[in-house]
């Protein structure tokens, strides 16, 4: 149902190339004939709108974790380790216990690395489309996690860009 092409023929194509990347359908076909189909041609997982957007993370995570390609699971700044599969994160070794949302910001920062991320998009990954963009609440999360991350350490990994956004990375 994509313009032009469907997403049958897109999955299809990248296979027939001996492209192997996880591939999830999400879709509005719902009928089993549909979902067969998208799977016989080539896709790993199989999702109908509406979806929960946890449950989109957690098929997204599932594929990541059974990809053969996939040889290095975790995101890397200076010291500072983060591992989305284990859900876990590091600062020279030592364990820092974040929040859901704690944790979903500094993923999104590391994948963007030394990118400005701006609070929309911060507020789009993080929460859903309802959620109040002009509060001050991304502020207060990463000031939070500024704490978390930062403390005790001469090496500031997060920079406010003033009137912009956020970043980790080279300044």
């Amino acid at each position: 149902m994509l313009p032009k092409i469907n997403g049958l023929d897109v999955c299809r194509s990248l296979r027939s190339k001996k492209i192997t990347i996880p591939i999830l359908m999400l879709t509005a076909k719902t009928t089993v004939e549909d979902k067969v189909e998208g799977l016989n041609v080539g896709a790993d997982d199989y999702l109908t709108k509406p979806f929960a957007f946890t449950e989109l993370k957690a098929r997204l995570q599932a594929l990541l974790r059974r990809s053969h390609n996939q040889t290095q699971t975790t995101l890397q700044a200076e010291d500072l380790e983060v591992d989305p599969l284990k859900h876990t994160a590091k600062r020279n070794n030592k364990t820092i216990l974040l929040t859901p949302k704690e944790f979903s910001i500094l993923e999104f920062l590391l994948r963007h690395q030394n990118e400005v991320v701006t609070r929309t998009q911060i507020t789009e990954h993080v929460w859903d489309y309802n959620f109040d963009a002009l509060s001050n609440v991304v502020d207060v999360f990463v000031a939070t996690l500024r704490k978390k991350i930062d403390s005790g350490f001469k090496s500031k990994l997060i920079q406010t860009i003033h009137g912009v956004g956020y970043k980790i990375g080279k300044k």
